[in-house]
Parts: structure tokens; C-alpha cells; sequence
């Protein structure tokens, strides 16, 4: 079967299986229904197998939300600490899916870093609240404005508070958005030393993923809420059992699965897709989506627009959302940037417009790498990652 066939197969099969598998989710009860404990996290069931020491953290926001963080070191040191940053549809799984010798996590442990994993709320390890079950709509009631406003700020008054020191930060996607976000809004500066933003995301309004580009214009996420499926979760049991069986058994190359949504990717081992799908996807806010959608629409990046005058008004005191201005970045933060020829959703347009608007940052103070080959799941996902991308950004940090 030709790969624009199965990339075809795909797409219909992602958008029926996600309209399928989705939940309609109960309003709010008076009962709270509470995750897995610490115990039960990336620590054991990802960190430890590689005698690692790693501790499980929780972080409450100041919205009630409970974040699961996992803290990898070499015993006792007092290396600076590095945030990990996951993108969309991941948890902080993403940076422990390669061996350990190419993973991000376990190199920047190697070499003397106080490591810590984010979860952004909604994810397996991160659904817990003081209040709202996970099971309700109003659990679900928030954009990545709300991950801007509460999980990162929480996140980093932790890991500062805890270790003394300020930390680097490395996101990846979404997790680029929203430091790019807090950091137009002059948030996070005074616990931060440096950031590495892979396949960074400043805007969206020429990515070419047709998948996410078919969602947006189809008012998918619009549609699931009107549905009431305000959790958006692609990870039903018998939809990864049926992609497993379809990836193990068809002679189908399950690359192709990740292609029609970020772009034909250079680095994947096949194999790396059994060990994505055990873990992932991840579920996230179906506002989240319209929140994004929003953005490939308009090619802007402002806040949730509730495309009501009067919503607006009561949430913003003006009738449209506000801008995340990007040209308000700090000119003499160390920033490393790495973006990819080939990634669909991280599309070079779009970043070359982040990159003039950072064409005044202090020369000393910013790396620009561009990988021709590289798609937006090689950054996390390819076996060469490690070489190509994890050893320069590594020395970056030893420079700052």
C-alpha cells in the first residue's frame, strides 16, 4: 500500500476512532475521583527499570489543580535543574521514550542535571483536583491560557523553591507555546537561566499537518463540545489494541501513523510506535483543541476566543481576547531553537516569523538550529536525536 494510501487510512481512521471513543462527562458532583498515587508514576514505571534515583513530586495550582512531577538525578546532586516540557496529546513520558542512552532525560542526568519531568493537567498521572472530579465538565474547562496561567507558574515556584536555583527549561511544541506565552508576559524570568524550545510553536496559521489542518477547518473540536465531550481522549483500550494489531500484523510502516499529523519524520525506528502507543496519546481539554483551532484559523496567537462580545467582555474586560505579543520577549535570554524542514505543525513559515521578531535578541544569547530532515516527533522520537539535537543543546547549557 502506497504511504499517501495509508496516510489517507489514517486521518479517517484517527477523526472516527476519536469520534467514537469519546466521553460525555457528567456536570459537577459533589465527589472527587483522585488518580493514581505518587507512587504509581513515571518514577516507577519508567525511571527506576534504569536505576535511576527519581522522587514523584505533586504540585497543586493555585486553580486546584494536582500535577504529578517526576524528579530524575545522580544521587544527591547539586546539578542545576532542567524542566521537561511535553507537547500536545503527550505527558511527561515523551522525554523517556528512547533508549536510555538517547533519551533527553537520562543524558542531561548523565551529565550532572537535576532533572524534572512535567504533567500538564488532564494527563494519566496529572488528574487529580482539590475539588472537581475528573469525570466532570468543569474539570475540563480550561485552554492552554489556563497551563500559561497556572501549571507553569506553579511548576517553576516549585522546582526553584525546592532546589535554590534557577532552572533551564526545555520545551517541546505546546510546551514551547506556553513558555513563549508566560514569557511575552514577562512571567518566569526571575527563576529561569536559559530555554530550548524544540519544534517551537509561536503560531500555527501556515502549518500544512492536514490532519490538524482538517480539524480546524471542520470545526471538529467545536463540534465534539457541542456534543458535551469536553474531555478530547484518543486513547480508548480498543483503539490502541486495533492499531497495535494493524502496525504488528499488515506489514503497514506505523510511522505513517504520526506522518499525516506532523510531517514525514526522518528518525523513527518502526519499533518506537509499539512504545508510543503504550504510553500515549494523552488526553487533553476538548476547549483546548477549539483554543488551537482557533489559532490555524486566524494565524494568531491571543487567548480563548469565547466568540461572544459579552463572554468576552466578562472574561477580558474588552470585546476580543488579548495578544500574547511576542515581540515583548526578553532580548537577552539564552534561548536554543531548533526547528525541522520537514515538520508539518511546527511549519518553517511559521517559525521564521517567530525568528524576525527575535532578530534584535542579543547575538551571544541565542542559538538558531535548523534540521532539514527533522519532523515534529524526531525531536522526542528519533534515534538520532540524541547526536543531532541533545548533545548541542546539552552544551548550550553548560555555556549559561
Amino acid at each position: 500500500m502506497a504511504n499517501t494510501s495509508v496516510s489517507t487510512l489514517l486521518v479517517i481512521l484517527f477523526w472516527g476512532l476519536t469520534l467514537a471513543t469519546g466521553r460525555k462527562l457528567s456536570p459537577l458532583s459533589t465527589t472527587t475521583t483522585l488518580s493514581s498515587s505518587p507512587s504509581d508514576g513515571i518514577c516507577s514505571s519508567m525511571v527506576m527499570p534504569q536505576s535511576k534515583t527519581c522522587e514523584e513530586h505533586l504540585v497543586t495550582t493555585q486553580d486546584g489543580y494536582i500535577l504529578n512531577l517526576a524528579r530524575i538525578r545522580i544521587r544527591e546532586s547539586r546539578g542545576p535543574p532542567v524542566l521537561l516540557q511535553h507537547g500536545l496529546f503527550m505527558d511527561g513520558i515523551t522525554w523517556l521514550l528512547l533508549p536510555s542512552n538517547q533519551s533527553l532525560a537520562f543524558l542531561l542526568v548523565d551529565n550532572g542535571f537535576d532533572v524534572w519531568v512535567a504533567n500538564t493537567r488532564g494527563t494519566k498521572f496529572s488528574r487529580q483536583h482539590t475539588s472537581l472530579p475528573s469525570n466532570s465538565s468543569d474539570y475540563w474547562n480550561w485552554s492552554w491560557d489556563e497551563l500559561v496561567a497556572h501549571d507553569l507558574p506553579a511548576t517553576f515556584k516549585y522546582v526553584h523553591d525546592l532546589t535554590g536555583q534557577k532552572m533551564h527549561y526545555v520545551g517541546h511544541s505546546q510546551g514551547t507555546l506556553i513558555a513563549l506565552a508566560a514569557l511575552s508576559q514577562d512571567q518566569l524570568l526571575n527563576m529561569l537561566r536559559s530555554a530550548a524550545l524544540l519544534s517551537p510553536i509561536a503560531y500555527v496559521g501556515q502549518l500544512t499537518s492536514p490532519l490538524a489542518k482538517n480539524a480546524a477547518e471542520n470545526f471538529i473540536a467545536e463540534s465534539l463540545y457541542n456534543l458535551g465531550i469536553f474531555e478530547f481522549n484518543m486513547r480508548g483500550d480498543s483503539v490502541i489494541k486495533f492499531l497495535k494489531d494493524l502496525c504488528n500484523n499488515t506489514g503497514i510502516d506505523c510511522t505513517n501513523l504520526l506522518t499525516s499529523f506532523t510531517g514525514q519524520n526522518c528518525c523513527l525506528n518502526p519499533s518506537i510506535v509499539n512504545v508510543f502507543l503504550d504510553h500515549e496519546p494523552q488526553s487533553t481539554a476538548t476547549k483546548n483543541m477549539i483554543h488551537l483551532s482557533q489559532m490555524i484559523r486566524e494565524g494568531t496567537t491571543s487567548m480563548f476566543d469565547y466568540e461572544n462580545r459579552d463572554e468576552n467582555m466578562k472574561h477580558y474586560g474588552q470585546p476580543t481576547p488579548p495578544v500574547y505579543d511576542m515581540t515583548r520577549l526578553p532580548n537577552d535570554l539564552p534561548i536554543f531553537l531548533s526547528y525541522g524542514g520537514a515538520d508539518a505543525l511546527s511549519d518553517v513559515k511559521d517559525v521564521q516569523r517567530l525568528l524576525e521578531i527575535l532578530k534584535d535578541h542579543d547575538a551571544d544569547k541565542l542559538v538558531v538550529q535548523y534540521r532539514n530532515d527533522y519532523a515534529h516527533a524526531d525531536y522526542v522520537m528519533g534515534e538520532n536525536a540524541h547526536r543531532d539535537v541533545y548533545e548541542p543543546l546539552i552544551s548550550f547549557f553548560r555555556l549559561q
